[in-house]
């Protein structure tokens, strides 16, 4: 009985983890720092402005790199470790500016319109579970499927030689 399709006895799935947790972080900010790239660093410029951030052009610039290179290098699982530091700077940063004084709830129903439910500013929950992934993967490692593991593997090859 140990055996069925739903059991993980004998089998080894726990590689399987790091890669489901790089490609959907990795994916989430890609998307996230896409989106801000294709409509300009400069709008998001100017949130940072009222928030009275300095040299807001730069650090949008640099947000916005960080975003879509990471996300690029966490879902490759290259240099999974470094890279989660920065990401992770992100997310304290836009915790701690914007979305702690919301709350903690990531969505809000604050009504209901023919055209659908409307919600209220997120809080700071999405900021969390990210960072919360990012230092599972600093702590896993970037998985056996991943150009970490290949880069590894390499070097101890020409290690043995």
């Amino acid at each position: 009985m140990n055996n069925n399709i739903f059991s993980i006895t004998g089998k080894n799935y726990q590689q399987f983890a790091p890669l489901l947790l790089r490609l959907i972080i990795g994916f989430g900010f890609l998307a996230h720092g896409w989106a801000k790239l294709m409509r300009g660093p400069e709008a998001f410029s100017h949130l940072l402005t009222q928030l009275h951030v300095p040299a807001p052009e730069l650090v949008a610039w640099i947000s916005t790199l960080t975003e879509v290179f990471g996300g690029i290098m966490i879902m490759a699982g290259l240099f999974t470790s470094i890279m989660a530091l920065p990401l992770i700077g992100t997310m304290l940063v836009a915790m701690f500016t914007i979305h702690i004084h919301y709350g903690f709830s990531a969505v809000k129903t604050i009504g209901l319109t023919p055209q659908g439910p409307v919600f209220g500013p997120p809080g700071y929950e999405i900021n969390l579970v990210y960072i919360a992934g990012l230092l599972a993967l600093i702590l896993l490692g970037a998985g056996r499927y991943s150009l970490d593991a290949l880069l590894a593997n390499r070097l101890i090859a020409k290690r043995d030689q």
